[in-house]
Order: C-alpha cells, then structure tokens, then sequence
C-alpha cells in the first residue's frame, strides 16, 4: 500500500496535467483563429492579419528566457494556471467588447501582446512539468500522451471555433473562457513536489539555460534539429496557395490540408505511447527528419488531392517521432534544476522555427514559386538530417532513451 499510493497520486496529478492541457490548447486554438477572423472582419487587412502573429512573436520572444528562470526558481503549476487565467480573462474581455459593440483593431493588437506573453511564461512551465509528475522510465509515453492531447485539440479546437463563429465571434470567446478557466482549475489541483533551483536563485543565472544547452552537444543537436527542419520544411504558410492554385478544392479542401498533419501526427502519438521507441532513438529521430523532407518533397510535386493529404499526414507522423524523441531526450539530459531554462530555449528554438518558417516560404516561392519553395525545402531537410548525422554524433549513436 506504501508504494502504491505514490503511483496512484502520480497517475492523478498527470490526468489533471492531461486534460489541462487539452483544454487549454483546445481554448488557445479556438481564441486564435477566432482573433484573426475577428481582425479581417474589421479591417480587411492582410497586413493587420500579419501583425497580430507578430505582436504576439516579439513579446513572447524578448520574454521566455526570463520565464524560464522563474520556472526553475517559482511553481511552475502555479505558473501554468496564472497563464490560463490570464487567456480566461482575455476572452472574457473580448465577450464584453463584442457585446459592447467596442471591439476594435488596437484592442485586438493589444490583446495579442498580452497572448504573446503569457505563452512566454506557460512553455517553459508546461514543459518543465511533466518530469516531476512521472517516473524517468515512463518519461517517454507520458510525453507521447501529452502530444496526443494537443494533437486532438489542434484537429478539434479550430473547427469547433469556426462552426461557433459562424453564430457570432461571442459565442467563441464564451467558450474559449470556459476552457481556459477549466484548465486552470485543474493544474490548480496538481500536485508535486516542489524545489527551487538553487542555481537559479539570481538573475545573474538568466542564460545559464543558453550555456548548458551549448555545451551538451546532444542537446543542442536535438533542439537545433527542430529548428532548421521546421524552418525549411514548413509548407504551412504555402496551403491556400496550393488549395486554390494547385489542387483546385477551394476553402474546404484547405481545411482538409491543415488537419491532415496533424491526424499523422495524432495516429503516430497514439502509436508511440502504446509502443515506445526503446533501441537506436537517435538514428530514429534522424531518419524520422529526413522522411518528414521527403514527404515534404512529394507534396510540393503532388498535383493530386488525395495524395497531397497523404504526404502532409506522413509528414506529420514523422514530426511527431521527431518531437515525442527530442523532447524526452532534452528532459531526461537536463537536471530539474535547470528544466525551466532550457525549455525557455527550446521554446525560443520552436518559436522561430515556425515564425521564420512562413517568413522563408513566402520569400522562396516570391523567387522559385511554390512548387519551387517546397520542393527546395524539403530537400534542404533531408540534407540537414544527413548532416546531423556527422555534426552530432553523439544524438546520432544514442541507443536509447535513458542512459545505459
């Protein structure tokens, strides 16, 4: 009974974790795609639709690695609830200025700063913890669960949000408030040990997360893979381009080409959380990048629908071996004393792998055009993963998860 009550606590904290985590991504999903109709509908302006991804960009870049010093020296729970708090009262905000009829684009753009820090604050937190609430040995299926939540909300959260928005953007901020404040109810009721990092009792240990990472190089092997694989790979931002252009299926289809990634991705979670990588992580993780490449490749030259949709799953599937593998890898290589600010950089390192990802394809298909974009960056991938392969030997030769 000793041991087993342990267990059972810990298995309860993590479904708390879980289903916080659901609810949250589900709302912020929700409140995005809500907060850029929202936007177009008062402006009608490309330009205003790109500064709300930008006002939230900047503030959330200048700030994480601040945010994940206080992850490592506060509560990171406590920290994770204050952020969903936060987007709860933001979306209460904008029910009373849709109903107020006071809605406007400043108060839209002000409201994306404020997104843009409190993600600064929560990714750090939300990542950090998750070692605390389960054994080492489990590390890796929790964090495959953890992924197949935010794949289920990132498939579900913008649908639902479009559906409610076709009765009225209110309706979307109403519930959006409701997830988040569920969200922080239940980390609120997680419960861990806590122990602040004594190395991070200063500020003067602000970039101790830079320092740690730059001299593991497995890590920084693993972190900078994301980013260079993102940032070439990435045909997000190139989709309506390709659903009106190129595959002739019009809005509904490009629905269908944004969610495809992520049922790849959400099968392959489900796959690795019931079946979990054990032997030759790192060759895995690098033949995983160079796959997510070469579907990249056949959906830039696809001119058929059907098989479009099955590249971008594929590609999906194999971002979700690359991050299930380098997230577990980077958690167990770090002491919880430090947990906080290296997820700070590696937050920094998805960021802008995703934010220069849609710079570098817009820029690469205004040269080569779209076809050209894609297909370039997705050769780009495959070499980056082939050069990972001599440039990190080290996360290349890793048999497995945990050390020998």
């Amino acid at each position: 009974m000793t041991q087993e009550a342990p267990r059972l606590s810990q298995q309860s904290a993590f479904i708390r974790y879980w289903l916080a985590r659901l609810a949250g991504i589900m709302g912020n999903q929700m409140l995005m795609v809500a907060v850029a109709w929202h936007m177009y509908d008062l402006t009608s302006s490309p330009w205003d639709l790109g500064l709300v991804g930008l006002f939230q960009f900047v503030p959330a870049l200048v700030m994480t690695l601040p945010a994940g010093h206080l992850a490592d020296r506060l509560h990171r729970g406590r920290i994770f609830a204050a952020c969903m708090l936060v987007q709860a009262l933001v979306g209460a905000t904008l029910v009373s200025a849709t109903a107020g009829h006071f809605a406007s684009r400043e108060l839209i753009l002000g409201i994306s700063v404020v997104l843009g820090l409190t993600r600064a604050f929560q990714m750090p937190a939300q990542q950090a913890l998750v070692p605390l609430l389960v054994p080492p040995s489990l590390l890796a299926q929790a964090v495959a669960l953890s992924s197949t939540g935010m794949e289920i909300a990132v498939i579900s959260g913008p649908a639902l949000g479009g559906l409610l928005y076709v009765t009225g953007a209110i309706h979307v901020y109403i519930c959006c408030t409701v997830l988040m404040l569920t969200a922080g109810l239940l980390i609120l009721a997680v419960r861990y040990e806590h122990r602040p990092s004594h190395l991070a009792a200063t500020w003067a240990s602000l970039f101790a997360g830079v320092a740690f990472v730059w001299q593991r190089k497995l890590i920084l092997g693993a972190t900078s893979l994301d980013l260079f694989a993102v940032l070439l790979g990435g045909a997000t931002a190139l989709l309506p381009i390709y659903a009106r252009d190129i595959l002739h299926t019009g809005p509904v289809g490009l629905g269908l080409l944004r969610g495809a990634p992520a049922v790849g991705a959400l099968l392959m979670s489900l796959a690795v959380a019931r079946w979990p990588l054990r032997r030759y992580v790192g060759k895995r993780l690098l033949i995983a990048v160079g796959i997510f490449g070469l579907a990249t490749v056949v959906f830039g030259l696809s001119q058929y629908f059907w098989l479009s949709l099955m590249a971008l799953a594929v590609t999906g599937a194999a971002d979700c071996i690359s991050v299930v593998t380098r997230s577990t890898l980077v958690q167990l290589e770090t002491p919880d004393e430090m947990r906080g600010r290296v997820s700070a950089v590696n937050s920094i390192f998805i960021g802008a792998s995703n934010q220069l990802g849609e710079f570098e394809s817009g820029a690469t298909a205004a040269l080569f055009g779209p076809v050209g974009s894609v297909v370039v960056g997705g050769v780009g991938t495959v070499l980056v993963a082939g050069l990972w392969f001599k440039l990190f030997p080290a996360l290349a030769q890793r048999d497995r998860m945990e050390k020998d």
